[in-house]
């Protein structure tokens, strides 16, 4: 019962934040320090851990498409997800890099929705430091397979929202 209320959150949450929602002030991705944009970074990072399993949403053609995930490292400044190259979702992703993450906090009553752009990167130093950080994986994956899929997560906006607060929205 709980996965599917879940479920259904957080397809309903897949929707664009409410335009009541309060904004930070850097709003505009040009205006943020690089501070800034690692503490927002950081946050989200927090966040994603603090839920454990998030969904990601890509688009196959005109049909959306929904997924769990439930790995992400912040490796050289930069924050990814990974995959394999021969599923579905990487496929989706290569053809059109736009996403959106929603993660519903153990609460049920807090959540956060992540878009973006999603952009692969082959460097094997990369891809061998998030084996190492997620060493189950590595019976799956290897850095130099052809198969494992590091996406960087690119041009971020997260919207964190609750039952109880008004939307707050950061940029990376």
């Amino acid at each position: 019962m709980k996965k599917a209320l879940f479920l259904a959150a957080a397809l309903l949450l897949l929707t664009a934040c409410h335009n009541n929602k309060q904004q930070s002030t850097e709003t505009n991705d040009n205006s943020i320090s690089e501070e800034m944009k690692q503490a927002n970074m950081q946050e989200v990072q927090a966040y994603l851990k603090d839920c454990g399993t998030f969904f990601i949403a890509t688009a196959e053609g005109d049909q959306p498409r929904v997924r769990p995930f439930g790995v992400s490292e912040i490796i050289d400044g930069h924050l990814y997800i990974m995959t394999g190259k021969v599923k579905n979702v990487y496929k989706q992703i290569a053809k059109n890099g736009k996403f959106e993450i929603c993660a519903l906090r153990p609460s049920g009553t807090e959540w956060m929705r992540l878009s973006g752009t999603l952009v692969n990167v082959e460097t094997l130093s990369v891809k061998q430091e998030f084996l190492d950080r997620n060493p189950g994986l590595k019976s799956m994956y290897k850095a130099d397979d052809d198969n494992m899929a590091v996406l960087c997560i690119t041009d971020a906006t997260a919207c964190f929202s609750s039952f109880t607060a008004p939307d707050r929205q950061v940029n990376f």
